[in-house]
């Protein structure tokens, strides 16, 4: 480290300098905060102005809140909208048998079977077109 030169100084001046010497050999570089900053943040944490400050504070609480019972309910829509999916996709896969089913059932050869004990059976001949005889 350099060495440094002392001057004449007036007392501030060298109450000044003395302090940045100290400060180099101990190497604390601190931020220093202006004197005229101080009695703007001493006033914003005293009673009165955190008192005031109390209402802003609720409101924040509220929308926290808010945000959260926000949060829950749409992972309560999510699981309902999923659960109804599923619903959906079992009731058009039942859908598609029972549709399957039907078509099976209403082949000729299946309803012949399926009309065979009640004595029904197919024609074999053409059936007889009727004319109106008045005309």
């Amino acid at each position: 480290m350099p060495r440094l030169r002392t001057v004449a100084l007036d007392p501030e001046m060298k109450s000044q300098n003395i302090k940045m010497i100290q400060e180099q050999k101990t190497g604390n570089e601190q931020l220093k905060i202006p004197e005229q900053v101080l009695p703007g943040w001493k006033k914003m944490l005293n009673y009165h102005s955190l008192v005031k400050q109390v209402p802003f504070f609720l409101f924040l609480t509220l929308l926290a809140v808010i945000y959260i019972y926000n949060g829950h309910y749409a992972d309560k829509m999510i699981r309902a909208i999923n659960k109804t999916g599923k619903e959906v996709k079992e009731l058009q896969y039942e859908y598609k048998t029972v549709k399957s089913e039907v078509m099976f059932r209403s082949q000729e050869s299946e309803l012949a079977k399926a009309v065979a004990p009640l004595g029904l059976k197919e024609l074999e001949e053409s059936p007889v077109v009727l004319t109106d005889s008045l005309k």
